[in-house]
């Protein structure tokens, strides 16, 4: 019930950067919270914060949201929040009636920053779906949660969210379209070989090539094991196939090939991920 990246880059903190030196001058903390009544049985009331808003929502007894809403030129994090940044660690341990909370990540966004460096998330809002197993299926579910994450403009402030929601045994919820939706945007879990294919190209550098699919243009992004950082080239169309270059930009002292990435490609007619092993050096 505890979710955080597993994705640490050794070359910078978290909000490194100018917006992590606009975060050391400001020296913000933003902490929001809503009470355990709701604006209705389906929701908790907005919860006010400096550059966003945040609720808990549900689609029923076992289907719920956490909604972040974010002013203009806002942006929130995703489990690897890029070059720089915070993920967002969601704690439901404090919950009552429940066996499991797993939380989703709808696919996101690569944003350029000002220093160059770029950043993994969301702008304008993002609902993270999650799913919900009571202990008890025939008693009430207190989903509480307690929220880390981080919403950057010109200055990036960490932000926390304390929000509880009781929730409702029916379905008949405002707020099911737009959990479904959200849900419908996570990546789909899909074997290696539908993902695509790795080839060497050099010393600690692959291509990556996936079927080409109509649609909006396709992005990859690479989660690799602490230590190591992943360079992840634009895609280029290449006989009916999408392809990537992958460089090795950081790794552990004496680190050997090869090592499991988790991989997310964005676009295209949906969002898929997989995880596999590169090849190793040419």
């Amino acid at each position: 019930m505890f979710i955080s990246s597993c994705d640490e880059r050794p070359r910078l903190a978290p909000f490194a950067g100018p917006q992590g030196r606009a975060l050391a001058s400001a020296l913000a903390l933003v902490l929001v919270s809503a009470p355990a009544r709701g604006a209705d049985s389906f929701s908790t009331d907005w919860a006010a914060g400096a550059k966003s808003q945040e609720r808990l929502i549900a689609a029923g007894p076992d289907l719920a949201g956490f909604e972040i809403a974010l002013a203009p030129g806002a942006i929130t994090y995703w489990r690897d929040p890029g070059d720089s940044g915070l993920p967002p660690t969601l704690d439901f341990s404090a919950s009552d009636n429940v066996a499991s909370v797993e939380p989703k990540f709808p696919a996101p966004k690569r944003m350029r920053e000002a220093d160059g460096g770029e950043a993994f998330g969301y702008d304008g809002g993002v609902i993270f779906p999650l799913l919900v197993k009571p202990r008890d299926p025939a008693k009430p579910v207190a989903l509480k949660l307690d929220a880390d994450f981080a919403v950057c403009e010109k200055v990036c402030l960490p932000a926390k969210a304390h929000l509880s929601l009781t929730l409702p045994a029916s379905e008949e919820s405002p707020y099911a379209g737009a959990i479904e939706s959200a849900l419908a945007a996570v990546p789909r879990a899909v074997p290696p070989k539908d993902f695509g294919a790795f080839d060497a190209v050099g010393a600690d550098s692959w291509r990556l090539c996936a079927p080409h699919a109509e649609g909006p243009p396709r992005d990859l992004f690479v989660e690799s094991p602490e230590g190591w950082w992943i360079k992840v080239a634009p895609a280029s169309a290449e006989q009916g196939r999408d392809c990537f270059t992958l460089i090795v930009g950081d790794k552990p002292k004496g680190a050997a090939l090869p090592v499991p990435l988790r991989l997310t490609l964005t676009g295209g007619a949906d969002s898929v991920e997989t995880t596999m092993d590169t090849p190793l050096s040419r």
